[in-house]
């Protein structure tokens, strides 16, 4: 049976994700730190597989792949990840450093490691979840952004490669603008901050990777890309920073 591997499924989009994909007849295999909150999340999920792991850890990354490698992964969605607001030189470096192994070095690890899975199968999808940040640069939330770049760009490259092989695995990003989740809260962020409800934007995102679209943005998140393009990187640059203050 069809079997698609989430990560950062406790709560959010991951977590989102998992009930569609789950609904749609995948067997599915859920991973985060938190196992309570997946226990009392999936509970009445058969076809669930529950991994309490933290992939910050590159270890956990490669003892996941062994784990889980032969139980035919059709979709891997690598949404594990999380944020940190503040001034860059107020902002903790063990944390941030931790970030980006999670943010970064996983999503490239598991990316890697089932691609290669996938490629000799030619069929698979993988899902690397960014962010609308992974098209500028934002102040206060510098190292965030700066990861979700590393993952826009890491994406459409492979997908690229793979379009010059006629392989038939999809790669596809799914960039958000900001999502009702407990994302800023984990920041470090105090401000109020309204977002897509985070169900529909997850079901959105299902829906277009099926569709195999490469770049997945939601709502009027749609032109921003277009507009970053054309305006001076430093004008994008104060906007975000006007943006961002007022979380603080």
């Amino acid at each position: 049976m069809k079997t698609a591997l989430i990560t950062g499924a406790s709560d959010g989009i991951g977590k989102d994700m998992a009930i569609i994909l789950s609904n749609m007849g995948y067997n599915i295999i859920v991973v985060a730190r938190n196992q309570e909150k997946m226990k009392k999340t999936f509970k009445n999920i058969k076809n669930c597989l529950i991994i309490p792991m933290d992939l910050s850890i590159q270890e956990n990354c490669y003892k996941l792949y062994n784990i889980t490698k032969d139980k035919d992964i059709e979709i891997l969605i690598n949404n594990a990840g999380y944020g940190i607001f503040g001034q860059f030189l107020n902002t903790n470096l063990n944390n941030e450093l931790n970030m980006i192994d999670l943010n970064i070095k996983s999503l490239h690890i598991l990316t890697k490691l089932f691609l290669k899975d996938m490629v000799k199968k030619d069929k698979g999808y993988i899902l690397n979840v960014g962010s609308i940040g992974s098209f500028f640069a934002s102040p206060l939330l510098s190292s965030y952004y700066g990861s979700k770049a590393y993952v826009l760009n890491l994406s459409i490259a492979i997908k690229e490669e793979l379009k010059k092989q006629k392989s038939n695995v999809y790669i596809g990003v799914f960039c958000p603008a900001t999502i009702n989740t407990n994302f800023h809260k984990k920041a470090g962020a105090k401000g109020k901050v309204k977002g897509l409800d985070s169900y529909t934007a997850s079901k959105y995102a299902i829906d277009k990777m099926f569709k195999k679209r490469t770049i997945i943005i939601p709502s009027y998140a749609n032109l921003l890309p277009f507009f970053i393009g054309i305006i001076p990187k430093t004008l994008i640059t104060k906007i975000a920073y006007n943006i961002q203050i007022k979380k603080q």
